[in-house]
């Protein structure tokens, strides 16, 4: 099977000299997380939620208000494009390691398509049984937490979300999403009042309070299903309305043979 196969066709990407807040205003649109950023129509990288989370965090862009950022200042260039004709074989060999969760697919120096871990979804066929695979370790936060308290537990486990529990029960997600405009929107305060309000603010503030999740009895396959029609990247599974795990669509993506 070649990339051409199951890749999407219908980009959405953004001019490098687009102002950010357009960038945020698509990504909320069409419910994505990576837009390719093109230069002269030519693909110069991807900008990504978790890029923009640490640049509106970092010091150099404080008082900075994000209608003055553009798409080039948060834009990942060190990307690995494919080809059309390049074998899936090739691209799961790499499901799993460090880099973009988005690949570009260029033929002839232009864009025509990108492929995600979404778009492999419906390549997951196994009948295992989700509990079998999935994390039991679990890194979470609770409502009250302060946002970069989140941020700092997702950048040191190295995951993209966290689920919110409190008490035991799961009340929310996190991810690099909800904390790239909840920080976006802190830009718009004047200076002295940004710190403050982050200081201030709280997961319970950012967090996805409608979860989607599962019971550890299904299939693999049934998971991609489910992560596929909710677009969803990372799937709780609980027991007797207690979190026993989580998988991730890289999880599923490594069952397919």
């Amino acid at each position: 099977m070649k990339v051409e196969e199951v890749m999407t066709k219908e980009i959405i990407s953004v001019d490098k000299d687009v102002e950010l807040e357009l960038v945020l205003k698509l990504m909320k649109k069409h419910d994505i997380t990576k837009i390719p950023v093109l230069e002269e129509k030519k693909l110069i990288g991807i900008v990504t939620d978790n890029l923009i989370a640490y640049k509106l965090g970092a010091i150099r862009t404080r008082g900075v208000p994000a209608s003055r950022l553009h798409a080039s200042s948060v834009t990942e260039k060190d990307v690995v494009v494919i080809s059309p004709d390049t074998d899936i074989d090739d691209v799961l060999k790499e499901v799993g390691e460090p880099g973009l969760t988005m690949l570009p697919v260029v033929e002839k120096d232009k864009l025509v398509g990108v492929l995600t871990k979404a778009d492999l979804l419906p390549l997951v066929k196994s009948k295992k049984k989700i509990k079998e695979i999935m994390h039991k370790r679990l890194v979470a936060v609770s409502p009250t937490d302060r946002v970069i308290h989140a941020r700092r537990q997702m950048i040191n486990e190295k995951v993209a979300r966290l689920p919110v529990l409190n008490q035991g029960k799961l009340v929310g997600m996190i991810s690099d999403t909800e904390i790239a405009f909840a920080l976006a929107e802190l830009k718009s305060l004047p200076l002295g009042r940004q710190k403050r309000r982050l200081d201030e603010l709280i997961v319970s503030d950012v967090m996805k309070t409608l979860v989607v999740w599962t019971e550890g009895g299904i299939s693999v396959e049934e998971a991609a299903k489910i992560m596929l029609k909710h677009n969803i990247g990372a799937l709780p599974i609980l027991e007797d309305e207690k979190i026993v795990g989580l998988v991730t669509r890289t999880d599923l993506i490594r069952t397919i043979n």
